[in-house]
């Protein structure tokens, strides 16, 4: 059974009505703020959280999911660093991260994160494997491809900061 990420499993599980509600206590996508919370956030939704006027509660297979990261490991994504490549083609325009991961095991992928009407923001994403790998960290490129119409600004955010790519 895959390790929970909060990234992945836990924060999407907090919809925008439930950190509004829950503003004045926690706040429910910071990986930090929930981590510290954990105990009482299980509690909470063990009981009587969301409230039905609030969306209404969790579906049992969401808490367990969350207790199962609470007492597990706490896993979460790390933001990863590479060179970058912006390519605009007839058919295609091409983001690519090309690097090395940190260490044996991870893995990595580009992230749409944002977009407006003007841009649109990647997120450079490295999952590292729940028990230490041996070995050799390996060398990656990852891409993310979209219409050649779509001529908004691209960036792209690693753990140096945010890139503009176009």
């Amino acid at each position: 059974m895959r390790t929970p990420v909060f990234e992945l499993h836990i924060q999407p599980m907090f919809r925008a009505t439930d950190r509004d509600h829950m503003a004045f206590a926690v706040d429910l996508w910071d990986y930090d703020a929930v981590v510290a919370q954990a105990d009482d956030i299980l509690a909470r939704l063990e009981s009587d959280m969301p409230p039905v006027a609030g969306g209404g509660p969790w579906p049992d297979e969401w808490i367990e999911l969350f207790r199962r990261w609470k007492n597990g490991a706490r896993k979460r994504l790390e933001l990863g660093t590479a060179q970058y490549a912006f390519n605009r083609t007839a058919t295609a325009v091409t983001v690519t991260a090309t690097g090395t991961f940190p260490a044996a095991g991870y893995e990595g992928w580009l992230q749409l994160a944002d977009e407006s009407d003007t841009a649109k923001t990647y997120v450079l994403y490295f999952e590292p494997p729940d028990t230490p790998a041996t070995g050799t960290p390996e060398a990656f490129t990852v891409k993310e491809r979209y219409r050649p119409a779509d001529t908004r600004s691209v960036f792209v955010r690693d753990v140096t900061g945010v890139r503009q790519l176009h």
